[in-house]
């Protein structure tokens, strides 16, 4: 199944061409080697120095090798083969395929969504700490930033993603240094997607980090279209909250979204008056009902866990070894936990100062009626706290609000909603990365190798997404609501790639020879399950295995 998606996309022959030309001696092409190592990521993710280990309990052939090739797989040939991935054009080399791609798969671009993650590394990296060159091309640096997976200890590296929001089919990847942040990437991401897609009138969506002055006017004034969310942070923000504390603002139903048993999952409503940005763009307020309780609840979490950390502190500061002796360093403490917790509008502090008084003989010596003895006094602080009620009450008036910013006219309110809440496509590619396909840890040292894997890791990505795409379609195309796919034949609506591939791994290939007849090939027995998946991907279940 992974080597028919590789020959539809001509990744075998797109790396030839951008890979430099290897003399005679070479016992092993990098090309054949990364095709391996691409096998090895999607069905098994063994770490390099497994991948031999790994390639001897499959068939050699269906790996694109000889017998004898495939005893030469190592990680020293492996990383060699990195090494001519990375001086080679990466990112021409992925516009290529993408292109490819678009055209025999057919995938519409009228609606691309982008998103990055991080990639953390476990490891100093000091000879990665800042931006180099290797091999004459450019290496990023491995280095502390806004980490998405909550490890600010751990370095990164920055992995941005555009997919179609046909499939979610991964188009474009690009690896930033670790420290470089969202809303500088967007433009450079935009200018390389119309390269791909020959065209300027697609519909670019994205978080708020598009949401800068300069990233929207870019796209605007270059007849892009764009689907984004304010941040909280943009003024147009804070007036509207105003309003709906103030209750000055009318909502209209818009949509309720029920799953495929028609159970209601949210209501969404719609603001009825019309609204615009600061910079002249169409602003829509919506209000979501999931979201005003997941407000609710992550505001409690939040007091909770403010609250907790003062109680901890209050504790410190009874200790009589404590370290918080002046004011200002437990005022210094109470701030650091109530902006830790974002708490601050929802708690009033108060220092109080006690005075304690103790008395010691003034000279050694059992104690009598003359004993003079000295006064001293110790400073102790102590920490109280009130919720403000009232406040809260009125940020709960807004929960469950958000605006969506876009230059676009010609969709209505429902549309725009239902195209940016397709954005979480993108999201689930990420968790196939870090889970499926455990990108992290990475164990390659150099940086530049390291770049050269997580294109790999992309290519991966495109071929799941096109697993999925080509049998979810083949399903709709022949009126199939579902497969027994799960455990005890349980139903599955939404096939994915890794249940997939793992309902083939028991599949073996046995090959008996007796003196001078001819090879005997035995391939385990395929179950009704497993034929009529390969028949839906256009593949015969007779010749699977052999």
């Amino acid at each position: 199944m992974v080597n028919e998606v590789l020959r539809r996309i001509r990744l075998e022959e797109f790396l030839r061409d951008a890979l430099p030309k290897e003399d005679g001696r070479t016992k092993l092409l990098p090309t054949k080697a990364l095709l391996v190592l691409l096998r090895n990521l999607l069905v098994s993710r063994e770490p390099i120095y497994g991948l031999g280990e790994w390639a001897v309990r499959y068939a050699p052939d269906l790996l694109g090798l000889t017998e004898g090739e495939i005893k030469l797989l190592n990680d020293d040939r492996v990383g060699r083969s990195l090494d001519k991935l990375f001086a080679a054009d990466i990112a021409s080399l992925v516009l290529r395929v993408a292109a490819h791609v678009v055209k025999e798969f057919g995938l519409r671009l009228d609606e691309l969504h982008n998103d990055s993650t991080t990639v953390s590394f476990f490891g100093a990296y000091l000879a990665a700490a800042i931006e180099g060159q290797a091999f004459g091309r450019p290496t990023l640096a491995i280095t502390f930033g806004h980490n998405k997976d909550h490890r600010p200890d751990l370095k990164q590296l920055l992995f941005i993603l555009t997919v179609t929001a046909d499939g979610g089919v991964p188009l474009h990847f690009r690896a930033q240094s670790g420290n470089v942040t969202d809303d500088v990437t967007h433009r450079d991401t935009w200018d390389l997607l119309c390269q791909l897609t020959g065209r300027r009138d697609f519909l670019y969506v994205a978080d708020s980090k598009l949401a800068t002055r300069e990233n929207m006017a870019y796209l605007h004034q270059r007849q892009g279209r764009f689907i984004t969310v304010l941040p909280k942070t943009r003024s147009e923000d804070a007036a509207f909250r105003s309003l709906v504390c103030r209750e000055q603002v009318t909502w209209r139903l818009l949509w309720e979204k029920t799953d495929e048993d028609g159970e209601l999952l949210d209501r969404y409503s719609v603001s009825e008056q019309p609204a615009t940005s600061t910079e002249g763009y169409r602003l829509v307020w919506y209000h979501s009902q999931r979201k005003a309780e997941q407000d609710a609840l992550a505001r409690n979490g939040r007091l909770q866990r403010a609250m907790k950390e003062l109680a901890d502190l209050r504790h410190k500061l009874q200790s009589p070894r404590t370290r918080y002796r002046q004011e200002s360093k437990v005022a210094e403490a109470v701030a650091e936990i109530l902006a830790s917790c974002g708490a601050e509008t929802w708690l009033v502090t108060e220092i109080q100062r006690k005075e304690e008084e103790t008395f010691q003989q003034a000279h050694r010596g059992r104690p009598t009626k003359e004993t003079q003895y000295t006064r001293k006094v110790t400073t102790r602080f102590d920490v109280t706290w009130q919720i403000d009620y009232l406040r809260m009450a009125e940020e709960a008036r807004s929960d469950g609000v958000f605006p969506l910013i876009t230059n676009v006219t010609d969709l209505s309110e429902l549309e725009l909603l239902k195209t940016y809440k397709r954005q979480p496509t993108i999201e689930k590619r990420f968790s196939q990365l870090k889970t499926d396909f455990e990108v992290a840890p990475v164990y390659l040292k150099a940086v530049h190798r390291i770049q050269a894997l997580l294109s790999m890791y992309f290519f991966v990505l495109l071929i799941e997404a096109l697993l999925e795409r080509e049998l979810r379609g083949a399903m709709e195309r022949n009126g199939i609501e579902s497969l027994p796919l799960y455990p005890e034949g349980r139903p599955c609506c939404w096939p994915t790639a890794r249940r997939l591939l793992d309902l083939f791994e028991p599949v073996q290939r046995h090959t008996l020879t007796y003196g001078k007849r001819p090879a005997e090939v035995l391939v385990t027995d395929l179950n009704r399950v497993q034929r009529r998946l390969l028949n839906l991907l256009g593949l015969t279940p007779n010749h699977y295995g052999q």
